[in-house]
Formats: C-alpha cells, structure tokens, sequence
C-alpha cells in the first residue's frame, strides 16, 4: 500500500481518509504551514482539510471527495506535503 512509503501518515474513518499531525513552535508558524499546504494544494487542484487546535497542533487530512475515499492523488500530495518546512515544536 502507498501508505507505508508516507512515515507518520495513519488511515482515519475507517481507512477512507490519510492523516497527518505535528507540533508548531507558535500559531503562527501553524499558520505559516498551512499556506504553504495551501499553495501546493491549489496547483494540484486537490484540497485537504487542514485543523488547528490549541494554536500548536496542526493535522492534514486527504480523501478524495468525488470518490469519497481514497485514490493516488491523495498519497502524492501528502508526499508533496512530506516536503515543506515546517517549524516544530521543540526542532
């Protein structure tokens, strides 16, 4: 499966969707993530749900809404994801 080449993605209602989570440094950098999420998302033309909760802890989440589950589209761009900086807790 596609997944096992994404470390830290995890299947979500009842394996339809992908999940990632982090931790940010501040809101801001949370924030700063999220455009870059957007940025890449528009070009491809598929949209996640982005989450912020507690102002640090930011979530992705990809399916494929005119499917409603999953398809390869989703798992490319959570490996595009995979590769925007991101401003860790901690890191």
């Amino acid at each position: 499966m596609q997944l096992a080449h994404l470390a830290d993605w995890y299947l979500t209602h009842d394996g339809q969707r992908i999940r990632r989570d982090w931790t940010v440094k501040h809101f801001m950098a949370g924030l700063d993530f999220f455009n870059g999420v957007a940025e890449i998302a528009e070009a491809d033309g598929h949209h996640p749900d982005l989450h912020l909760a507690g102002y640090r802890n930011v979530s992705v989440e990809l399916w494929t809404h005119a499917i409603g589950g999953l398809s390869e589209n989703d798992f490319i761009l959570a490996a595009k994801i995979d590769r925007l900086p991101i401003a860790l807790s901690g890191g």
